[in-house]
């Protein structure tokens, strides 16, 4: 409650004394015995000081009334002179809200003269290291470059914008964009660390990258100590953009095996309970101790907690991680869980596997494998598997595609009859050139190509040519299917002996009267 004193001060400004006016502002800008401080009060009645003449307050105003009180008023624009005056006397920081004010005019409320004014102040309050005006400057060559315009003067134009997050990388003005904004993040300017970061992180620049966003990650984990999310409020108190930070600065960081750095382990929690699925694998991983392959961590210390990593690695496996199944199903293979259970790692190889992680792919081929001598149908599996895990690129599940399954090779014996034969020869026996054109396909012999069971040849991912029942001579083998017009052609034949019986006692007779066919056409 105001004294005594301040009510006459109060009574005097209102009735229009300068010096109250002048007194009240002070009062209100840095607080009094009975007046709370107030910005927006000050500014109203340095201004009114100012009005009558009164040259402290506008160096009061300039020197003390920040942009954020300023843009509040009803007329912003009116107030540009007295931070004019005030950075005219040397105060600079009057210079960035003068800058900062005209720009968020439209040009109705600013004369040319007042633009080309607050440029030249931005650009004074710039070099004398303020790292917002450095800032700003960075943003405003930025628009102005991406508009095609050279004059760094026009761009004072424009309103003003807001954090520009890609940084360009050639050209003079770009050079001038970059350079600004090093110096911003030099100067402290969080803005202008993220955009460094963000630029050096889409570059590759992994080392760069680390300068800038490591100190930014701390901060991050300062704030979030400082308001605890409640249990189960994931991300409650991690903004998106933080949380894409540390789980970035994590992945590097575990990428080079730096185990061992400060807050890794608070960054990946804090990453994680932002909702970050790489990181929640990465975490998972971490509180059990383990590799993606299920080997141990490097040199971690302190014993696994499989159930803190199991919650995390679901969550990741849930969000499109299958590498999240992979490791939740090493950590069922481990004798030291007490959990330890063959059946649930086996579920979740699967699960991986049916999400596209290529080495639960090859573990499940090499499984089928091996199990093909006590059911031969288990070479199918494995090549199924096989093929899935090589899309991947995987070396090893190559090398055994290569053993389990044949690639497709043209047929010559069979192109060239197919290519002699004449129309009423195809009319004629039309189940006899459908087998012809898988032997030209599909690389088939004299004796597969006439005995293949047809309905029972097509697995989906390979053809199945097996003879072995009526031609013991012969030897199962898988031929894979590698592209859409290997489908389209099974699938056309198969349609054709629809209702077809392909065995010795169908239409097509043994295998010497199929053969005889075959003599004919050849002759």
């Amino acid at each position: 409650m105001a004294n005594r004193e301040e009510l006459l001060v109060i009574r005097a400004a209102r009735s229009g004394q300068a010096s109250a006016q002048l007194a009240l502002g002070k009062r209100y800008l840095f607080g009094g015995a009975g007046l709370p401080k107030s910005d927006t009060t000050a500014l109203y009645w340095l201004d009114r000081a100012a009005q009558q003449n009164e040259d402290e307050a506008w160096l009061l105003i300039g020197s003390h009334i920040p942009f954020e009180a300023a843009s509040r008023v009803a007329q912003p624009a009116a107030l540009c002179i007295w931070y004019e005056r005030a950075f005219d006397s040397g105060i600079m920081q009057a210079g960035l809200v003068l800058a900062k004010l005209v720009l968020a005019q439209t040009e109705n409320c600013t004369t040319d003269a007042l633009r080309r004014k607050a440029w030249m102040a931005l650009e004074a309050v710039a070099h004398a290291g303020i790292g917002e005006a450095q800032w700003l400057m960075a943003e405003l060559i930025g628009q102005s470059n991406a508009s095609d315009s050279n004059d760094g003067a026009a761009a004072a134009n424009h309103a003003f914008l807001t954090p520009i997050r890609k940084l360009p990388t050639s050209g003079r003005a770009d050079k001038a964009v970059l350079d600004w904004t090093i110096r911003a993040a030099d100067a402290g300017v969080s803005h202008a660390q993220r955009s460094l970061a963000d630029h050096a992180w889409d570059a590759g620049n992994h080392d760069g990258f680390l300068h800038w966003a490591l100190p930014i990650g701390r901060q991050i984990l300062q704030q979030r100590a400082l308001r605890p999310a409640g249990v189960g409020e994931v991300g409650a108190n991690v903004e998106r953009a933080d949380v894409t930070l540390l789980a970035r600065c994590t992945q590097v960081l575990l990428a080079r095996g730096a185990y061992e750095a400060p807050d890794l382990e608070a960054m990946l929690e804090a990453a994680a309970h932002g909702g970050d699925p790489q990181a929640s694998l990465s975490l998972g991983l971490w509180y059990a101790r383990m590799t993606p392959q299920g080997g141990r961590l490097g040199s971690v210390r302190g014993l696994a907690n499989y159930r803190k990593s199991l919650r995390w690695l679901i969550f990741a496996g849930e969000h499109g991680l299958p590498g999240a199944w992979f490791a939740i199903s090493r950590i069922y293979l481990k004798p030291e869980f007490s959990q330890r259970n063959v059946s649930d790692a086996q579920y979740y190889v699967l699960k991986a596997a049916d999400a596209g992680h290529a080495d639960a792919q090859f573990e499940l081929a090499t499984n089928a494998w091996r199990g093909r001598r006590t059911d031969l149908s288990k070479d199918i599996e494995a090549a199924y598997w096989l093929r899935k895990a090589a899309a991947s690129q995987h070396a090893e599940a190559i090398e055994l595609l290569d053993k389990v399954a044949d690639r497709p090779t043209p047929g010559k014996w069979a192109t060239a009859l197919r290519q002699r034969l004449t129309r009423d020869q195809i009319n004629t026996f039309p189940l006899l050139v459908a087998r012809l054109e898988l032997a030209a396909e599909f690389g088939l012999s004299r004796a597969e190509s006439l005995l293949l069971n047809l309905q029972a040849a097509d697995c989906g991912h390979c053809l199945l040519v097996d003879i072995r029942d009526v031609h013991p001579r012969s030897k199962r083998r898988l031929i894979l299917l590698q592209s859409n017009e290997h489908r389209h052609l099974l699938n056309r034949v198969l349609r054709l002996f629809d209702d077809v019986d392909t065995g010795i006692d169908g239409p097509e007779g043994n295998y010497r009267q199929r053969m005889y066919r075959l003599r004919m056409l050849m002759k």
